[in-house]
């Protein structure tokens, strides 16, 4: 087993960029099968006709901002999210994110669960 040896410490809401052009993604925790990452966007969006499509699962929760997902199941509404809304999306659940806040950062933190988790497997249709 890969554990560490020392404890990490960090806080999500540090090194915000408020007026970023690029979506960032930052690495929490990497270990066989979990991915940890916090995610911050600045009014960015999938591009039209992108979905992910992602062979692991996703627990998703938005610490901050606001932002839109929509599904392409359309027996799924989009959902509108909001601080401390959750989301598990199974193995290939195709989704994007159809909006975010542009006047502040809307701070997501997502676990990837399954074989490959560290790795990304998103994929367009």
């Amino acid at each position: 087993m890969n554990e560490p040896l020392t404890a990490a410490f960090g806080n999500l809401f540090a090194g915000i960029v408020h007026d970023a052009d690029k979506e960032r993604l930052d690495t929490l925790v990497s270990r066989d099968g979990l991915l940890i990452e916090r995610i911050v966007s600045t009014g960015q969006a999938s591009p039209p006709g992108f979905w992910y499509d992602d062979a692991r699962e996703e627990w998703v929760v938005l610490l901050s901002g606001a932002a839109t997902l929509a599904f392409e199941d359309t027996a799924l509404p989009p959902r509108r999210l909001l601080p401390g809304d959750y989301v598990h999306l199974p193995a290939h659940c195709r989704h994007r994110v159809s909006w975010t806040d542009p006047t502040a950062p809307s701070v997501w933190l997502a676990v990837y669960i399954g074989a490959g988790a560290n790795e990304n497997d998103d994929a367009k249709a």
